[in-house]
């Protein structure tokens, strides 16, 4: 940033009452968000089918950003995360499935869970899941949600 670019920033914010300084760094390199990323979390509930693949294509397409997505999968969103279970049917345009995509991801890093009270309040066991996909801690779960700099994304 030029030097009268600067000072003209500090004029401005002076004008406003703000630290000159904090304005020019605002409009720096952009590294104030940086840290958002790094991870995302996304909770998916519903059981339609092109809501469980549109976050999954979400998920993904933040992941090829360079986004780490974190996967809680609760109430009927859950049978994604059974090793038994497959969709009805693939969703255009490209012929993809949830789960296909779900696993696609966990091999590029991403983090899948089911809901804490998932299992004990269905006929599946961990057992059932997925290779890779884990029973969510709630006071994990509660952290992430909690930071500030992870995005939470409700599906």
């Amino acid at each position: 940033m030029s030097i009268k670019t600067t000072l003209t920033l500090a004029a401005a914010a002076t004008a406003l009452g703000l630290s000159g300084a904090a304005l020019a760094d605002s409009h720096g390199d952009d590294h104030a968000h940086d840290d958002y990323a790094d991870k995302a979390l996304f909770i998916v509930t519903s059981d339609s089918l092109q809501t469980q693949g549109m976050a999954m294509i979400l998920a993904n397409a933040m992941r090829e950003q360079g986004t780490t997505p974190h996967i809680l999968l609760c109430d009927a969103a859950g049978e994604l995360a059974i090793e038994s279970y497959e969709s009805e049917t693939e969703l255009g345009p490209r012929g993809v499935k949830p789960e296909g995509l779900m696993q696609m991801m966990m091999g590029e890093g991403a983090g899948v869970d089911v809901c804490a009270i998932y299992l004990p309040n269905t006929d599946y066991e961990e057992g059932d899941l997925r290779e890779g996909v884990g029973v969510a801690a709630p006071g994990d779960m509660a952290d992430m949600m909690r930071d500030p700099k992870v995005p939470v994304y409700s599906f």
